[in-house]
């Protein structure tokens, strides 16, 4: 939706709806009295808030509790008094819909929607004007006052909301702050307001302190800067990143920030010798906030909650693609109540990822959100629901769903971040992730510019294990579809993992990528050994679970390749490679002798994104095995207008399968002309 501010806000006779500080609502200018039941407005907030259709068992979870006698009785009755106030005997504005509720706010202001609709487009394409009114919007906190007594998710929805709308409101005031010309009143008074409603974000801190010192404002300078280092400490939190970047301003000819000031105080940091602009490997960096336990603590559903966010940090580590915070911090900020925007700004991390368990009727409930910390978006969120029937097992498999989940979503955005960006201005973290984008298309050319982003990032950061792997892929991607001399990049491969591997031996993407590269020598055994490595360093590592289920497919067991194939895919569902996937399986299928199963499943693999030319010959051999050569010869043809030398002989050679197996696919080839 496109911020419309100016213009909605003008509206002489429209309907204002105001939920950033206490709930109000004014027709014509005129304020309408809102009900004196709380739990109707919380139902009026929540369907404004969230802007979409709502079940009504789950505003019957989030108003009444367990002990209430008829809660959708309830819950008509509080819409029944909606109605009442916002004059609509029709039923336009209040709309039900089988069991869902939803608010059809088409001609009204609303405060929050217009920030949020901001937050959600290009923020940066507005001007100062707009920015100002965005931020004049706030008159306190978000639906200040409006928590409900024995409402508990009603509280932590309310609790999350807010938190969400003060990022929102921070990052208004710094991209108003970066619009306003440097010498500006307003600017300073932006700045302020910034610092008070963000006092833990270091690059408001050092803006206002600049400012202060650009204005000649020495005494006001000295007194912030030893007002922020109070506040710091009292936090637990380190003020010295701060003092180090004001020291080196400072020491530039054209610094006006007081050295005596900054130098009174300042401590040589940790990292100081390090170059500013480094183009190293930086990971992203993420926090698990401790998950919240519904409705409250008791018959263990709080050990359950501490146990799942254990779980959830200790296995994000285990992968070794993002910095992960540890435990004790995120703990200790959870115990202070600190919302995870904020614990964000306060941990200077990425993303921060949060949720909440509850257990209702013999149902565990998990949900989870994923935010991105700059501009408190919500990229991801997930409700995992199930039966309470052995709550460890359960939790294990929600725990890897979340995990999974979780690496690939931020995967993705760093992916598409490095598309955007100019191949010069790469660091080696972007590099890296400007090949994958470029590796998960599977064509040679595609596979070639990959390899030439790795080479980037290994040679911006030679002791980055994962760029050494991807690199690792690039060749034998290459070896394996047969893009150049086979047994050069089979070389190139193993020598590429074996970096990785000397780089960081836990990483379980170097053992991936070693394990690959030794079954492409036919080393069968080592290879083996090596993927389970990778998933015994890290289980939610999807890639290393599907190549131990491609290995088996072929010449090991083809019931441990099923096996590894589907959980591979239960954490990964989305998976570039799930074709890769699919396919195994339905290759493992055919060892066993189960043709109709192959032939479904090679049906599912060929029709995935960037299902290469193998995919196809899987499904076309699979399909004559099940006697269904009709269908057979359509992807026989398929292959054909793609290449037309390709036949059984360049299939084999490219996998390794056992001698039962490739007598089938021979068999298989010659009655529809693949020989």
């Amino acid at each position: 939706m496109k911020c419309n501010l100016l213009e909605g806000d003008r509206k002489p006779d429209g309907v204002r709806f105001r939920m950033l500080g206490p709930l109000a609502i004014e027709r014509g200018g005129a304020p309408l009295e809102l009900p004196a039941s709380r739990k109707t407005c919380g139902l009026l907030a929540y369907l404004a808030l969230t802007r979409r259709p709502a079940r009504r068992s789950r505003l019957c979870e989030l108003l009444w509790d367990e002990a209430a006698n008829d809660p959708r009785g309830e819950l008509r009755w509080c819409l029944s008094k909606l109605r009442g106030l916002l004059g609509d005997a029709a039923g336009n504005i209040v709309v039900t819909s089988g069991d869902t509720v939803a608010l059809r706010l088409d001609g009204w202001f609303v405060d929050a929607a217009e920030v949020a609709s901001a937050l959600d487009g290009a923020i940066e394409t507005l001007g100062a004007e707009q920015l100002q009114a965005l931020s004049e919007l706030y008159t306190g906190e978000l639906l200040e006052g409006l928590v409900i007594e024995r409402c508990p998710e009603f509280n932590l929805w309310l609790t999350g909301q807010q938190s969400r709308y003060a990022a929102f409101r921070a990052t208004l005031l710094q991209q108003l702050v970066a619009s306003l010309p440097v010498d500006s009143d307003k600017r300073l008074a932006a700045l302020e307001k910034w610092v008070e409603v963000a006092p833990f974000d270091d690059r408001a801190q050092i803006e206002l302190l600049r400012c202060l010192a650009g204005r000649g404002r020495v005494d006001a300078f000295k007194r912030h800067l030893a007002a922020a280092a109070r506040l710091y400490e009292a936090e637990g939190l380190d003020f010295e990143p701060i003092r180090k970047t004001l020291q080196k301003a400072s020491n530039t000819r054209s610094a006006t920030v007081p050295v005596g000031a900054v130098a009174a105080s300042a401590t040589p940091a940790p990292n100081a010798g390090a170059e500013l602009g480094s183009k190293a490997a930086r990971r992203p960096s993420l926090a698990v906030m401790p998950f919240h336990a519904l409705p409250d603590r008791r018959e263990g559903i709080g050990e359950t909650a501490d146990g799942l966010t254990h779980d959830t940090i200790t296995r994000l580590a285990k992968l070794r693609s993002f910095f992960v915070i540890a435990e004790g911090s995120v703990f200790a900020l959870g115990f202070r109540q600190v919302g995870p925007e904020e614990a964000g700004r306060r941990l200077n991390v990425d993303y921060v990822a949060s949720g909440s368990v509850r257990r209702r009727q013999g149902r565990l409930g998990v949900s989870v959100e994923l935010i991105e910390t700059t501009t408190a978006r919500i990229f991801w969120a997930e409700d995992f629901d199930c039966r309470q029937n052995d709550v460890f097992s359960i939790l294990n498999d929600i725990s890897d769903r979340i995990v999974a989940s979780i690496a690939s979503e931020i995967e993705a955005v760093e992916r598409n971040r490095a598309v955007l960006r100019p191949p010069d201005s790469l660091d080696a973290w972007q590099a890296y992730h400007r090949g994958l984008w470029h590796m998960y298309r599977f064509t040679q050319t595609e596979n070639e510019a990959a390899r030439q982003f790795f080479e980037m990032a290994v040679r911006l950061d030679p002791t980055f294990s994962r760029a050494h792997a991807g690199l690792s892929f690039t060749h034998w991607q290459s070896a394996f579809q047969n893009w150049g001399d086979r047994k050069t990049h089979m070389t190139h491969a193993l020598e590429a993992a074996g970096r990785g591997l000397i780089v960081d031996e836990h990483d379980p993407a170097a053992h991936w990528a070693m394990g690959r590269a030794l079954w492409l020598k036919g080393n069968h055994d080592e290879a083996i050994g090596e993927l389970q490595r990778s998933v015994n360093l890290s289980p939610n590592f999807a890639l290393g679970h599907y190549s131990l289920a491609f290995v088996h497919s072929q010449s090991g067991d083809p019931r441990a390749a099923i096996e590894a194939a589907d959980h591979s895919r239960l954490l990964s569902p989305f998976d570039p490679l799930l074709f890769g996937m699919l396919g195994s399986k339905a290759m493992a299928h055919v060892r066993l002798g189960q043709f109709d199963e192959a032939a479904a499943w090679s049906v599912k693999a060929a029709t995935q994104p960037n299902a290469h030319i193998l995919i196809l010959a899987i499904a076309a051999f699979c399909h004559v095995l099940a006697g269904r050569i009709a269908e057979a010869r359509s992807y026989a043809e398929a292959i054909r207008r793609a290449q037309p030398r390709f036949g059984v002989e360049e299939y084999l050679n490219a996998f390794q399968f056992s001698t039962d197996a490739a007598t089938l696919f021979r068999s298989a080839a010659r009655k529809i002309g693949l020989t």
